[in-house]
């Protein structure tokens, strides 16, 4: 049999024809186009995932179910996403819309947490029962699995891992609190420690990368002045590295995973990254010894992880 992961976005829908192998079969995407009504997000989410089928030569008679990874506040045990502030949901009774569309069972997860699922059954953190998947991005979105079973918490609002404080009455953060990780470690943030530096230090390489025009500033800017040898960039960097290991750190202190990786651009860095992240963590970490390491990984894959995920959430059931 085959399933249908959807990966629900800000900026695109993506489905995806998935076989038991957890190879993507087929794939379709369409723009989300928001703002816009609730019932035309999910008219296109069931036309991309009804295309993903024809993609792959099949029929809806050969899906055994869909799952979807939203963003916002998810009840998986009710279908319903309570809430999401980028989509415009608000109690929106997702699973039974997309049962009714496409006449298959439908399951709902947030969509951090299924990236974390499918990076548990088909990525880095393959043959674990103890793993946590963290999403560096606009925001910083995170998903943890024990024993093999998501870490929902009450009302399926546990996992929120962007959001534990990192430096109290610290930088504001856009969920309303100061000192947030996500304030720190997402590339946003990134962006932000970039600019920052810029200002401080007006000789420095980085005016020249962006041509003078620090609204130019990406996330790469000051990885690149590194390169170059440039000391503000390399600071910028430097302090960026400490502040994903800080959070790290006290993620593997609560929960010691066997694996935990990281995804999102930032992790194009690689080794410039991962080297220096993890002599940050193994120094910070409790109690840190061989027998209890946990393994600080890359993702590896990429922007399917959510889709697969989400095609797969049926075995949670």
């Amino acid at each position: 049999m085959y399933y249908i992961g959807i990966d629900l976005g800000g900026t695109n829908i993506v489905a995806g024809v998935v076989d038991k192998d957890y190879n993507i079969v087929a794939k379709a995407r369409v723009k989300t186009n928001l703002p816009r009504e609730t019932e035309k997000i999910v008219d296109d989410m069931a036309y991309v995932a009804k295309k993903s089928v024809e993609e792959a030569g099949l029929t809806m008679a050969d899906i055994e179910w869909v799952g979807v990874g939203s963003p916002g506040l998810v009840n998986k045990y009710t279908g319903i996403v309570e809430y999401s502030c980028n989509l415009g949901f608000n109690k929106v009774h997702l699973a039974e819309m997309m049962k009714e569309r496409l006449g298959v069972e439908c399951y709902i997860e947030n969509d951090a947490n299924a990236a974390a699922y499918g990076e548990m059954l088909a990525g880095a953190g393959k043959g674990t029962n103890s793993f946590v998947a963290i999403t560096l991005g606009t925001g910083v979105g995170g998903g943890v699995i024990m024993d093999g079973k998501m870490l929902n918490g009450l009302n399926c609002a546990g996992g929120e891992l962007g959001h534990i404080v990192i430096s109290v009455d610290g930088e504001p953060c856009g969920c309303g609190r100061n000192g947030c990780w996500e304030a720190y470690a997402s590339a946003t943030a990134c962006i932000r420690q970039t600019k920052r530096a810029m200002l401080e230090n007006k000789d420095s390489k980085m005016w020249e990368l962006v041509n003078g025009n620090i609204d130019e500033v990406s996330g790469r800017t000051a990885w690149d002045a590194m390169r170059i040898g440039d000391k503000a960039g390399s600071e910028v960097v430097d302090r960026y590295i400490y502040y994903i290991a800080c959070g790290v750190a006290n993620i593997i202190n609560i929960i010691r995973p066997e694996v935990l990786c990281i995804g999102g651009g930032i992790c194009n860095e690689k080794e410039y990254l991962m080297k220096p992240l993890r002599e940050y963590v193994e120094k910070e970490t409790y109690g840190n010894n061989e027998a209890d390491y946990t393994k600080v990984v890359v993702a590896e894959l990429g922007g399917d992880a959510g889709l697969i995920g989400a095609a797969l959430l049926g075995n949670l059931k």
